[in-house]
């Protein structure tokens, strides 16, 4: 009882100290106001995790410690509060999967009291934001997202300020990071779930399903935009240097006067942006392929709208603004996703170029599909009036790639399925890779081998080589 009542008295006291917080936020940004900050995020800590004083955080403590990354400006302040909030999401759980075992499924376990960063877009929502001009303590808005996006892009793509008291690029980044990493909190168990039961409502009521059909966004112009972003963090998630393929422009070098601690944070927290990113696309992916087949098994309404999926957004964007084909395939990682977006994009222009000449129809909806529509000269000399030999020899490359890691988790067992792959064996694969190059070279008597072309042609001879021996 005595430990009890310690508890509750201990928190009593760190929410006494949050309403002087809340009166300081307005109030000119003072070295005893930083202090004061940080003071309250390491109580919070100690709340949370010392083991004797271990106990769930309020919403006021949430609110606080996500407003502290909002509005910090010290680099001690950012790198605490988003910190926490981690470890905070990671300890306490808004949600959970649990096992039964009885019947072997799982269930979902929501926690419906607990803290989230967005709220929904209402407008009531927003001309309070506005009333309190822009600047009122509390989660965002679904709009505050979008907003959050562009800003990122505008440093991402179009340069930044690496001055040592511009603070706002690096809280920007890691506050997308922990939003993503609410989304993925809230979606993961959630797909777990409706894999077993099929049911939509699940993944309906989810917090990404409801951001991206939130009328107070613009969806594809948001998607897009993580796109560049994606693209524009190329240097330094590829882990470049300047004779590489990527614009030396995409990525700003820190001037002398940055200090070096805020410089190895901001090239550290891009990194990371990169694969919250990634994060953000592949859930979208996931939510579009589960939506597609509630959509079949009947399980979706009018209420659920329409919505174009992100795999067609991603290959348009490809097709059009081919200056980011290179950039984006070379970070964008996940070998399942990134095989499907190159099969599609080769499907749809096999579609628009094949001919009553073509011998008969092909499975190109694979990847071994596509390699045996290439392996007749014709059809592929009639895709490149469409496509040029340099993106061709990208995607093929980047498709091999994928191919190899999805074989090689298929064989470890961290996948169940080649899908997308095709049922031709890996040594097939091989051959067909290379006659494909070949038929380019004879058809391109000039062309210039890509680096990456040349590392797949490697790595193809050289599994040939392995399996004669």
């Amino acid at each position: 009882m005595e430990k009890t009542n310690y508890k509750r008295s201990y928190r009593t006291g760190i929410e006494e100290n949050i309403l002087a917080i809340l009166e300081s936020t307005e109030a000119k940004d003072t070295r005893d106001t930083n202090d004061d900050r940080i003071a309250f995020i390491e109580a919070v800590r100690a709340a949370s995790f010392i083991p004797e004083n271990r106990t769930a955080p309020t919403y006021k403590m949430h609110e606080v410690v996500f407003h502290n990354l909002m509005v910090g400006k010290s680099l001690e302040l950012i790198m605490s509060s988003y910190q926490l909030l981690i470890e905070l999401n990671k300890h306490f759980p808004r949600m959970h999967v649990s096992k039964s075992s009885s019947t072997d499924s799982h269930e979902l376990i929501i926690f419906n009291e607990d803290w989230l960063p967005f709220v929904p877009s209402s407008e009531i929502v927003c001309s309070e934001r506005q009333a309190a001009g822009g600047n009122s303590i509390g989660p965002l808005d679904y709009s505050g997202f979008t907003l959050l996006i562009q800003e990122l892009l505008d440093e991402a793509v179009n340069g930044r300020n690496f001055q040592a008291i511009d603070t706002k690029y690096l809280r920007n980044m890691l506050l997308l990071q922990y939003l993503v990493n609410v989304l993925e909190g809230d979606f993961l168990p959630r797909k777990i779930v409706y894999e077993e039961t099929s049911n939509w409502n699940l993944l309906r009521e989810s917090l990404l399903n409801m951001l991206l059909g939130s009328r107070r966004i613009n969806y594809k112009v948001l998607m897009k935009d993580c796109l560049s972003i994606l693209s524009g963090l190329c240097q330094v998630l590829a882990g470049i240097n300047k004779d590489h393929e990527c614009s030396e422009n995409s990525v700003t070098k820190p001037s002398e006067d940055c200090y070096p601690a805020l410089a190895f944070a901001l090239l550290d927290a891009e990194k990371s942006t990169g694969v919250a990113i990634q994060k953000l696309l592949t859930m979208i992916l996931e939510l579009d392929t589960s939506k597609k087949n509630a959509d079949m098994l009947g399980h979706t309404t009018r209420a659920d709208g329409v919505r174009t999926p992100l795999m067609e957004i991603i290959v348009d964007a490809l097709n059009y603004e081919r200056d980011i084909a290179s950039p984006f395939l070379q970070v964008f990682s996940e070998p399942k996703w990134k095989l499907e977006i190159i099969v599609q994009y080769f499907s749809k222009y096999i579609t628009k170029v094949r001919t009553r000449r073509s011998n008969g129809p092909i499975d190109d909806a694979t990847f071994d599909g596509i390699l045996k529509y290439f392996s007749n000269s014709i059809n592929l000399k009639n895709f490149l009036k469409k496509i040029s030999t340099e993106i061709v020899q990208l995607l093929l490359a980047h498709a091999f790639q994928a191919h190899l890691s999805i074989s090689s988790q298929y064989i470890e067992g961290d996948v169940d399925s080649k899908e997308n792959v095709g049922n031709s064996s890996l040594v097939q694969i091989c051959k067909d890779i290379i006659c494909t190059f070949k038929s380019l070279s004879a058809i391109e008597e000039n062309i210039e081998i890509l680096p990456i072309a040349k590392e797949a042609l490697f790595a193809a001879a050289t599994i040939l080589a392995m399996s004669n021996s």
